[in-house]
């Protein structure tokens, strides 16, 4: 398992994920050549295991950690409208993608295609979760900029 949290230490026997098929209880877990298996009560085939190879855990919105300051849950940011510094619409962010280095934002413009945009300042200068934008500044030549 590939571990996108700032939190391993919740991966314990006993602890709970939602996944889209359900609530899961880790029953057991070890460390495998530097990768987290882990094994859910329930579980108990290695088909059934496959099926959810892939799948990302996440955890009840109440159990997460206060975030500091220009920080953000990713559900926080999809259905945000992308505004250009001149306040016209360059699309919606449909979701995040999590990366090692650096996020970005994956937006739909308005003319139907999905671009990603690096979650770094330069670029996204503002975010107003609660006014529903983010804004943000393509360089020239962003595949997707229209």
């Amino acid at each position: 398992m590939e571990e996108l949290t700032d939190n391993p230490e919740r991966f314990v026997a006993g602890a709970s994920f939602s996944l889209d098929e359900g609530m899961f209880v880790i029953s057991s877990l070890r460390r495998h050549q530097g990768v987290l298996l882990l094994k859910f009560a329930g579980i108990n085939s290695r088909d059934d295991a496959e099926a959810l190879r892939g799948t990302i855990l996440t955890i009840p919105a109440d159990e997460r950690r206060q975030l500091d300051d220009n920080e953000y849950w990713p559900d926080q940011l999809e259905g945000l409208k992308a505004l250009m510094p001149d306040g016209s619409q360059l699309g919606t962010v449909t979701g995040v993608a999590l990366g090692s280095a650096q996020d970005r934002l994956v937006v739909k413009t308005t003319g139907g295609s999905t671009i990603e945009i690096p979650f770094v300042d330069e670029l996204v200068s503002d975010v107003h979760p609660s006014g529903g934008f983010v804004v943000v500044k393509l360089p020239p030549g962003f595949d997707g900029a229209e």
